[in-house]
C-alpha cells in the first residue's frame, strides 16, 4: 500500500510536465506560442488529478474492504 501511495504525487507532477513539454514542442513546430504550451498543460494537469482521484478511490476501496473483514473476525 505505502508504494502505491508514493507513485500518486509522482503521477501528477509527470503528467503536468508531459504535458508542458508536448505543449511546447508543438508552439515551436506551428509558430502559435504561448496557446499550445498553455492548453496542453492544463490538459496534463486534468489528467494527473483525474489519476490522483482514481488512485484514491482505489486506495479507499482496498482499505473499506481490509476494515470489512477485521471486523468479521
Amino acid at each position: 500500500m505505502l508504494g502505491a501511495l508514493s507513485t500518486v504525487g509522482i503521477t501528477l507532477v509527470v503528467s503536468t510536465v508531459i504535458g508542458y513539454f508536448i505543449g511546447h514542442y508543438l508552439d515551436g513546430r506551428f509558430n502559435t506560442t504561448p496557446w499550445l504550451t498553455l492548453v496542453f498543460l492544463l490538459l496534463g494537469i486534468a489528467a494527473g488529478f483525474k489519476n490522483l482521484y482514481d488512485q484514491t478511490r482505489k486506495l479507499m476501496d482496498l482499505d473499506g474492504k481490509d476494515d470489512t473483514r477485521d471486523h468479521d473476525r
